[in-house]
């Protein structure tokens, strides 16, 4: 049976950081209209009366008994988020370890370390550290980045992806960098009459590029990737992947991305 336990102050503070903790996150998942039954907890109306009391009475004294119990329910919410990512990424291992046949590798293509990264071609960040990508397989010859291309970022993105993977059906990996580079260091907006213009001077066969963007294949390689990324619950892009066990969403450098290999090399 519920029952109010002894008011000590470290005692009393950590019962009501709990508490509002609890009823902050009801507050959150619950609607509206089950609000009438929130407070439903086995408790008597006497008991639930003075529980509402102390609680005003400690927040009035103490304040940050509030910042404590929203601190306490945010961390909570991020050790589900690691536990979800973790299961993600050992369902999904085989996946992330073994590059498909569509992605394109930087580095050594049998290196021991195996990093992927799912990126957008119109996200800034992912523009902003492909030198460093290239430094780091450069640096480290064990290390190799495997990249998938995802459209997270409406239609031009979707253009963009396409044609760096109808530029690998063309060429393989090296006519996938090149236009990778053509259309991820280029600052027009993106259309079919500027890809053309890109692929062209990527040493590439235009008509051949666009006509393979609408085809099957190119679909076929952008949906494992989205799929792929829907598994392992993308947030956004960039999103790096450690040997399929350590995840760093969103933007990053170069000093992070080496330390996040050493960290998992000995961990």
């Amino acid at each position: 049976m519920p029952f109010l336990p002894s008011r000590s102050p470290t005692r009393l503070r950590t019962i009501l950081c709990g508490g509002i903790g609890v009823m902050l996150a009801l507050a959150a998942a619950a609607p509206a209209s089950s609000a009438a039954h929130a407070d439903d907890g086995g408790f008597t109306p006497a008991q639930r009366k003075e529980i509402v009391a102390i609680v005003r009475d400690a927040l009035k004294t103490d304040p940050t008994i509030l910042t404590d119990a929203i601190t306490a329910l945010r961390a909570g919410a991020e050790a589900q988020e690691q536990s979800r990512t973790r299961d993600a990424l050992v369902a999904n291992r085989a996946a992330l370890m073994a590059p498909a046949p569509t992605d394109a590798i930087l580095g050594a293509p049998h290196a021991r370390m195996t990093v992927v990264e799912f990126y957008d071609p119109r996200c800034p960040y992912c523009r902003k550290v492909l030198p460093d990508l290239d430094r780091l397989v450069h640096d480290d010859p064990d290390v190799r980045i495997v990249e998938k291309v995802v459209a997270v970022l409406g239609p031009a993105s979707l253009l963009t992806a396409q044609a760096i993977a109808a530029a690998a059906l063309q060429g393989g990996q090296d006519a996938y960098f090149r236009m990778q580079h053509a259309v991820m260091t280029d600052t027009t907006h993106p259309d079919t009459a500027r890809i053309r213009l890109l692929a062209k001077q990527a040493g590439l066969d235009a008509d051949r590029l666009v006509a393979d963007m609408a085809g099957p294949a190119v679909a076929a390689t952008l949906r494992a990737n989205a799929q792929l990324a829907e598994a392992i619950h993308m947030e956004g892009t960039p999103t790096f992947i450690f040997d399929a066990r350590t995840v760093i969403p969103g933007a990053v450098d170069y000093d992070e991305l080496k330390a996040t290999i050493a960290r998992v090399r000995h961990g």
